[in-house]
């Protein structure tokens, strides 16, 4: 059936979610920081995923700032960080993340080929707001879809179901893109056709439903949605 949606997840597949820690690497005054940067956004990044799928499975939903602030410090208590105002410049860059510099044309060449564009995230409202208003993407979205509206995280099926009732589309007719190996096969299990977008070159994950399709960026995802 041909592909009538686009859905993004947001943290790792739009936005870069090391940008925060590498822009106040950068910074000057910063240069302890700096030496464990890398290893402070690995665990950041690690902590938050876990957090949102214990979460899920025992039932102690929050909403992903908590999980987000958590995450980080976890991170920073790991490698010895212990200045309160790096906490908060840091967690006050995440809602300003760097979307990757071939989001903006991959989209609008998605809405200038007729289809729907949306994310659906983890992410809180405010917080998926933030990044697309500071990425300007607002005109090439159709709908930023959180999780909040059913209380529970991915790769949750319920979280996937939103996609249909807001846009009223049948499973195989929406393209769902994601730089996470469990959310793509998750998203695969759900009936979704997938895209998955491996920047690292890692290996596929040992999961059922594989990804439709694998890119090394979102360049070609117009290209993809066609093949369908």
């Amino acid at each position: 059936m041909t592909i009538t949606t686009c859905v993004f997840d947001a943290y790792g597949t739009l936005f870069d979610v090391n940008a925060a820690a590498r822009e106040v690497a950068a910074e000057p005054g910063q240069q302890v920081f700096a030496s464990v940067w890398q290893e402070v956004a690995a665990h950041w990044r690690a902590k938050q995923l876990q957090y949102t799928w214990i979460r899920a499975l025992t039932g102690h939903h929050t909403d992903f700032w908590r999980v987000t602030q958590d995450g980080l410090d976890w991170a920073l208590e790991k490698t010895g960080q212990s200045d309160p105002e790096l906490r908060e410049r840091l967690l006050g860059l995440y809602f300003t993340l760097d979307a990757y510099p071939e989001v903006p044309d991959m989209l609008a060449t998605l809405k200038a080929q007729g289809l729907n564009t949306a994310i659906l995230s983890n992410g809180s409202p405010d917080m998926l707001q933030g990044a697309v208003d500071s990425a300007d993407l607002a005109a090439l979205l159709d709908a930023v879809i959180s999780v909040e509206s059913v209380g529970i995280f991915k790769p949750d099926a319920s979280v996937y179901k939103l996609v249909g009732e807001r846009f009223g589309c049948d499973k195989d007719q929406v393209l769902f893109v994601s730089s996470n190996g469990w959310d793509a096969t998750s998203a695969r299990a759900y009936g979704f056709r997938v895209l998955w977008v491996n920047r690292a070159g890692e290996p596929l994950d040992r999961l059922p439903d594989p990804p439709d399709r694998t890119a090394a960026d979102l360049t070609h995802v117009p290209a993809i949605a066609r093949e369908f």
